[in-house]
This record gives structure tokens, C-alpha cells and sequence, in this order.
């Protein structure tokens, strides 16, 4: 059997550059609490993405929880069963209770068509999700947040350096969070980020990421502990010196999988947006088992029978799993398009590394 196919593979940097930069924070001792890659990455990061203030996390996770915090969200809080189980348990560790709604077949993103009929008294924010890295319908989402008084965050953790005509998706909404884990298009091994777009609600963000500290002997508030070390910096920032490069070979794998799957009855798959900056974060496939006389798990266990290993991403739905599993909103008459689309679902392998003999291996297995 041939070599194993993964569904991802991290984008490393050069192991002698990042020695080097290990050797400075050795020389230093002077390994995490704002030293100076840190603060570098967040300026290189900031300037990158187009976005006005950054703050730098641990992990993905946590820029979630602190932007509810931040924004002081309480109650109910609307988003979308589609997802990775992240968004949800922000909002159960906050004490906020997750009402889904569904999402729309052409985009796999929430409904703007399907919240307001979501919306109670108890209603304070929207959690949308760039699912895929393909944006959100952000002009509908924002005005029916004005209309009711509601706080917008974009998980974004699919969305590293997307753009519309120009424009960061991170910058709409009162926040965006992002995740650098090492599946990511761009990784700190662990990491992430929360975007927002003042001064002092970035200082707000700090003080909650540090223990809530204002100064030596301060605290302002009940924060915690989820400030990125220098060591994950510096590999961050080599990083982003060859992330655009590795964006262009996803893109160079993903018009090689539209090009082979085109005709193939039963398989869709979705095209690049005029004037959106994609990043190729993953590649999802449909499978309409009817049309394509196959379905969507026998595809994937025969795929794994070749040593190709894809992903039903996202399957299952947040809303079927046992924390959520009670709500109203969980209902699976409340979310059939999420529904049928987990079941359908397969993310083939996408990342830089891929060879054309690993791209062809996957489309003649699919083929078959």
C-alpha cells in the first residue's frame, strides 16, 4: 500500500532560523509575559491581517471565552450547530446558553434568513463562523444586530488573511477570534488571536488574559491565565514569512481537485468568491449518495481503506452531542440544511505539502 495521505500537515519553519531565535530567548531568559517577539508578532500579525489591534492567546479557545467576557455578553447567545465544538463551549463556560439556528446549503455559514426568529428577550449577542474560511453574510448578520441591539463575534478560526475587495473579514462585528493550531493554514503549534478595533477594548482583552493585572499590585477584574510564550512566538513569526506562499500551493491543490471532480455525478464542491482573498483552508466535498451511488461514510472508510485519510468536517453536529443535546434549538426539525450537510461532508486532504502524486491518488480513489 502506498505511503499515508493526511488531511493536513503543519506549515513548519526553517529549524536553523527558528535555533537562532531560540538561542536569543536563552541568552535573554526571558520567556513569556510581553516579551519581544511576542509584541513583534502581534505588530507583524496586526499589519498582515489589516486589522487594527490584535491580542495574542495560547490557544484558539480562549480568545472565544474572553471576547464574551470582554463584551460583557450574558444570557442567550445565537450561533450555529456547524462547527467545531470550540464556539459552543465558550459560550457553556461563560454560563451563556448556545440557541442554534440553521445555516444556508450554499455557503455552510448561519442563516442571517433564520436568526431574528431566534431572537428573545434574553437575546444579547451573535456568534457567526467563517466556516471554511468562506465569509459570513456580514452586512445582513450586522443589521440585524443593530436592529435588536446585539453584540456580533466572528469565530474566524478557519479565516487567517481572508479578504473582501481588499477588506479583512476579521474587522467586521464587535470582535473576531482566530486559531493557530497546528492544523491551521497559519500556526504557533497552539495559538490564537482576538481582533477588535479600539485601544481600550484591547486594553480590557490584556488585563482579562493576564489574571486581570492593571499593574503589580492591581487587579481589575476576574481574569485568567492565556498569554502566548515567546518560544510559540518566534516560530509564529517565521511562519508568516512563508504563509503567503503556502496559501498559493493550497490554492494550486484545490484547482487541481476542481478541475478532476468537476464532472462527477453526485460530488459538488464549492467555487472561489469574485473578489474574495481565499486561503484554502480546507477543501470540502458533498456527497449526494443517491446520484453518486455511494454515501458519504462508505466514501470515507474506502478512502481510508487506500491510506488516504480525510475528514467528515464538521460531523457530528454541536447540537447533537450531550451538553446540547437537550435544548429547544438542538431539535433536528430546527436545523435540517445543518443536518443533512454533516452527513454529506467529507474535507479532503488540502495543505502545501501535498505532491501531485498524493492529489492524484485522492481523486482517482473518488473516482472508482
Amino acid at each position: 500500500m502506498s505511503g499515508k495521505i493526511t488531511v493536513t500537515s503543519p506549515l513548519l519553519p526553517n529549524l536553523d532560523e527558528f535555533y537562532e531565535m531560540l538561542k536569543e530567548i536563552w541568552n535573554s531568559k526571558w520567556i513569556t509575559n510581553n516579551g519581544d517577539f511576542h509584541n513583534q508578532l502581534e505588530r507583524e500579525l496586526a499589519s498582515y491581517l489589516k486589522v487594527p489591534y490584535l491580542s495574542l492567546f495560547t490557544n484558539g479557545t480562549l480568545p472565544l471565552i474572553t471576547a464574551l467576557q470582554a463584551l460583557r455578553v450574558t444570557g442567550e447567545v445565537i450561533t450555529t450547530p456547524y462547527s467545531f465544538v470550540a464556539t459552543t463551549h465558550s459560550l457553556w463556560w461563560n454560563g451563556i446558553k448556545p440557541v442554534f439556528v440553521d445555516i444556508d446549503p450554499h455557503t455552510c455559514n448561519i442563516d442571517p434568513a433564520k436568526i431574528e426568529a431566534a431572537i428573545t428577550s434574553r437575546t444579547t449577542a451573535i456568534m457567526p463562523v467563517h466556516c471554511y474560511g468562506r465569509p459570513c453574510d456580514t452586512k445582513s448578520i450586522q443589521d440585524i444586530a443593530d436592529k435588536y441591539g446585539l453584540k456580533v463575534i466572528y469565530d474566524a478560526a478557519h479565516a487567517f488573511g481572508v479578504e473582501i475587495n481588499g477588506k479583512s473579514i476579521l474587522d467586521e462585528g464587535d470582535m473576531s477570534t482566530l486559531s493557530f493550531h497546528a492544523t491551521k493554514v497559519y500556526n504557533t503549534i497552539e495559538g490564537g488571536a482576538l481582533i477588535c478595533h479600539d485601544e481600550k477594548t484591547k486594553q480590557r482583552i490584556d488585563y482579562l488574559k493576564n489574571f486581570g493585572f492593571a499593574g503589580e499590585t492591581t487587579v481589575v477584574a476576574p481574569g485568567i491565565n492565556s498569554k502566548m510564550d515567546e518560544i510559540r512566538a518566534a516560530y509564529g513569526l517565521l511562519n508568516l514569512r512563508q504563509v503567503d506562499a503556502a496559501i498559493e500551493a493550497r490554492h494550486n491543490v484545490a484547482v487541481k481537485y476542481r478541475e478532476a471532480l468537476s464532472g462527477i455525478d453526485g460530488i459538488t464542491f464549492f467555487d472561489d468568491i469574485q473578489g474574495v482573498r481565499h486561503n484554502y483552508s480546507y477543501f470540502p466535498i458533498f456527497v449526494d449518495a443517491e446520484k453518486y451511488g455511494m454515501s458519504r461514510d462508505e466514501l470515507y472508510f474506502k478512502m481510508r481503506e487506500y491510506n488516504i485519510y480525510s475528514r467528515r468536517y464538521f460531523y457530528p453536529l454541536i447540537s447533537t452531542f450531550s451538553t446540547y443535546r437537550g435544548l429547544e434549538s438542538s431539535s433536528e426539525s430546527n436545523l435540517p440544511v445543518a443536518t443533512r450537510i454533516a452527513n454529506q461532508v467529507i474535507c479532503l486532504p488540502m495543505h502545501h505539502a501535498l505532491s501531485d502524486e498524493d492529489i492524484q491518488r485522492t481523486i482517482e480513489v473518488i473516482k472508482l
